[in-house]
């Protein structure tokens, strides 16, 4: 065979690699997912997927429990997680320079990657409770899950700024914790914001007869004035034991996202790993069935990390020029 063939069949061949095998310059050793308490959805989503970059790009990979996404926009801001989930809620507040973490200061250097799935605001009481509707809340002890996370965040606002809940005791603890509390009666309703369905509430209505509370037009106005970037969002029935109807209520969009200074080519592998491995997405957590290329632009917020805009647009995704 000649040399000019050999070379041709070799060059071939290079072309043939995929973009992990070619071009890993930049790439860190690890990478750190910032997730949220354990109990909640961030935190199995999140190491699940990182099972997934450990077996598929050979990048040493860990879920890191956080407060959620108010800590971890901050977090991937400065630089201390390399990837990190947030709903689009505290991310634009982060970006406003609105952050309770490190307030003033505008987070200009986060980027988005890929679509997660919606988080709705979720409310559960012991059934016992003579705690039958949101106004029943005010005068009680409410676990709103741990400080800095999308519940605590919310739900709290919601406490401060709607009229009849002036004397509603607010308290602070991941979500297997707050689940915890309830069941021992340290506090009289629980409500959280996470994917469905949510382990701590799922263990939670497995262990003790419960009720779940929905959202009458009133308080789903209410929370959508407080926090506009909130949508309608409706529950399934029995997502839950102990749950026959459908809940009212609303949601934020959840999205990955990494630092602007990561390498493009391994912000593309990373979009590329969730969004052509749909079952196994979900097999790390039933909330990623909504992980789907055609949720990209739920995003309207954060601007898209450039390797992530290449593997969308290779695929037929168009993103706006003010999101790149």
């Amino acid at each position: 065979m000649k040399l000019s063939t050999l070379t041709t069949i070799a060059f071939t061949a290079l072309l043939a690699l995929p973009a992990v095998a070619q071009d890993r310059e930049g790439w860190p050793s690890s990478i750190t997912i910032g997730t949220g308490s354990q109990g909640g959805t961030y935190f199995g989503y999140g190491s699940g997927f990182g099972a997934m970059i450990n077996e598929n790009l050979g990048i040493n990979a860990g879920a890191e429990i956080t407060g959620g996404p108010v800590q971890n926009v901050t977090l991937v801001e400065t630089g201390e997680h390399q990837l990190g989930f947030v709903t689009l809620g505290p991310a634009d507040e982060a970006r406003k320079g609105e952050s309770p973490l490190m307030p003033g200061v505008p987070h200009e250097n986060v980027r988005a990657l890929f679509p997660m799935y919606q988080t709705p605001l979720q409310a559960a009481v012991l059934a016992s409770s003579d705690i039958n509707t949101f106004q029943d809340l005010e005068g009680k002890r409410v676990g709103v899950g741990p400080a800095g996370g999308t519940s605590a965040t919310y739900w709290t606002r919601f406490f401060e700024n709607a009229d009849g809940y002036d004397n509603v005791k607010v308290s602070n603890a991941g979500g297997s914790d707050t689940a915890g509390q309830l069941k021992d009666g340290l506090i009289d309703a629980f409500v959280y914001a996470a994917g469905l369905p949510t382990g701590a509430y799922a263990q939670l209505a497995v262990e003790n007869d419960v009720r779940f509370l929905s959202m009458d037009e009133d308080t789903l106005n209410k929370m959508m004035t407080i926090v506009p970037a909130m949508a309608p969002f409706t529950i399934p029935a029995n997502t839950y034991e102990d749950q026959p109807d459908d809940l009212q209520t609303v949601s934020l969009w959840n999205f990955a996202i990494v630092h602007q200074e990561m390498p493009d080519s391994l912000a593309y592998e990373l979009t590329k790993l969730a969004m052509e491995n749909h079952d196994r997405m979900v097999t790390n957590h039933a909330a990623a069935k909504e992980t789907l290329p055609e949720n990209v632009l739920k995003n309207q917020v954060i601007p898209f990390h450039p390797g992530a805009v290449k593997w969308f647009e290779e695929n037929g995704h168009v993103i706006p020029d003010n999101l790149k």
